[in-house]
C-alpha cells in the first residue's frame, strides 16, 4: 500500500521540494508548435473558424505544464477562442473553455497576475500557464478553435509525461464556462424591486434557488476551484457587489450543503476589498474601479481543501444579497471526477460571448 500511495503522489503531482530528488518510472514528453524544418517559424497559423487538434497523445499519462500565447490583435480575442480537451477517447470534451477563461483572467483580456496552478506571465499577461495535472489512460486529446474574425498565430507547449499505466482511482481533469449576463436582479421582480436598501439585507435566500451557477457535475470527485468575473454595471440598489454567499450543495441535498458569509469572504478577502492581489490559492486580478463599477475578476483555489462528493455537486454564489443584483456574470470550474462526466452547457455563440465594453458607469446615489 505504501508503495502504491508513493506512485499515486508522483502521478498527481504532490509533490514538495523535498520530493524532488525521488526516482520516478515514467517519460518526459512534449508536443509544441515548433517549426518542424528548423527554422524560427514555431507558430500554427489559425484561419477565421479554423479547428486544430495541438496534441493528440496515445496509451497513459498525464499533462504537467501548458504554456501558450496568441498572436492576434482582435479586440476580446481571448474570449473568442475556445480550448477543449477529451480524455481516453471520450466524444464530449471534458474542457471546454474560452481561452483567457481557461488560464483565469476573463472579459476577454490579458493580464498579468500569477497562482500556484494558473499564471498570466509577462509580457502583458500574454504568456499564458496552466499547471493542474491532467492524467489519462487511453489518450489524450487537445483542441484549439479561433472564432475571431481574423487570422491569428499560436504558440504553444504541452508538457506530459508518459506511463505504462495509471492508477485506476485518479479522477479526470475537467474545466467548464458559463455565463449569465445580466443576471436576474430584483428590477425584473415587482414584489421585490421597491425594497428600500436598508431593508434588503433582511430579505432571506436559504435554498439558493436563484443564485448564479458556478458548476453543476455528477460523478465521484473534487472541486477545486474558480474564477469569478464580474461586470458591476447595477447602481440603482447597490455598487457592491460581494454581499452575496456562496452556497455548495453536495449529493443532492436540497438545502445548502456548504454556506459561505459573503463573496469576498469565499475568495479569501475582506471588508470590500479594492486593490488587486495575487497569493498562491485565491486573488483579485481586476478590480478597474475603487468603487466596484465596471470589470471584476477574482479566484480561488481547493488545492489544500478540495471539496469531495459522492454522487454530485453545485456551487452556486448569490449575485448580491439575495440575489437582488442585475450584472454580467461569468466564470470558469476547476474540478476532477470519474466519467461519465454530466454535458455541459451548450457553449454560447462567440457574439454572446464577448465581453461588455470596458467603460465604467458613473455611479448613482442610493435611494
Amino acid at each position: 500500500m505504501e508503495g502504491e500511495n508513493k506512485l499515486m503522489a508522483v502521478q498527481m503531482g504532490f509533490r514538495s521540494l523535498g520530493e524532488l530528488a525521488r526516482l520516478r518510472d515514467c517519460k518526459r514528453r512534449r508536443a509544441s508548435s515548433w517549426d518542424r524544418t528548423g527554422g524560427n517559424a514555431d507558430s500554427w497559423p489559425f484561419k477565421k473558424n479554423e479547428l486544430k487538434v495541438l496534441a493528440d497523445i496515445k496509451g497513459s499519462g498525464c499533462i504537467r505544464h501548458i504554456w501558450m500565447t496568441i498572436g492576434s490583435s482582435e479586440e476580446f480575442h481571448p474570449r473568442k477562442c475556445l480550448l477543449r480537451m477529451f480524455w481516453d477517447g471520450e466524444k464530449e470534451p471534458s474542457i471546454d473553455v474560452p481561452v483567457g477563461d481557461f488560464f483565469g483572467m476573463g472579459h476577454g483580456i490579458h493580464k498579468e497576475f500569477w497562482s500556484i496552478p494558473l499564471t498570466m506571465s509577462p509580457r502583458d499577461g500574454r504568456a499564458m500557464n496552466c499547471f493542474f495535472p491532467m492524467p489519462f489512460s487511453n489518450g489524450a486529446r487537445i483542441e484549439f478553435l479561433n472564432e475571431c474574425e481574423s487570422k491569428l498565430v499560436l504558440y504553444f507547449y504541452i508538457d506530459y509525461e508518459e506511463y505504462t499505466s495509471l492508477e485506476d482511482d485518479l479522477g479526470r481533469f475537467h474545466a467548464q464556462w458559463r455565463r449569465e449576463n445580466p443576471t436576474r436582479g430584483w428590477d425584473n421582480d415587482p414584489t421585490r424591486r421597491n425594497i428600500p436598501f436598508e431593508e434588503t439585507w433582511k430579505v432571506p435566500n436559504l435554498d439558493g434557488r436563484e443564485n448564479y451557477v458556478i458548476l453543476e457535475a455528477e460523478g465521484k470527485g473534487h472541486y477545486v476551484g474558480c474564477n469569478l468575473n464580474i461586470d458591476q454595471f447595477e447602481l440603482q440598489r447597490n455598487d457592491w457587489y460581494g454581499e452575496g454567499d456562496d452556497m455548495i450543495f453536495i449529493d443532492g441535498d436540497p438545502m445548502p450543503t456548504i454556506n459561505g458569509t459573503g463573496t469576498e469572504d469565499y475568495f479569501n478577502t475582506a471588508w470590500g476589498p479594492n486593490k488587486e492581489f495575487c497569493a498562491p490559492y485565491h486573488g483579485i486580478t481586476l478590480c478597474q474601479h475603487p468603487n466596484y463599477l465596471g470589470k471584476n475578476s477574482v479566484y480561488r483555489f481547493h488545492i489544500e481543501d478540495p471539496v469531495y462528493f459522492e454522487k454530485s455537486i453545485k456551487v452556486t454564489m448569490e449575485h448580491g444579497h439575495a440575489n437582488d443584483l442585475s450584472n454580467d456574470y461569468s466564470s470558469t470550474a476547476y474540478w476532477y471526477q470519474t466519467e461519465p462526466h454530466k454535458s455541459f452547457p451548450k457553449m454560447l455563440p462567440v457574439d454572446q460571448r464577448k465581453p461588455r465594453p470596458m467603460v465604467i458607469p458613473r455611479p448613482v446615489k442610493k435611494t
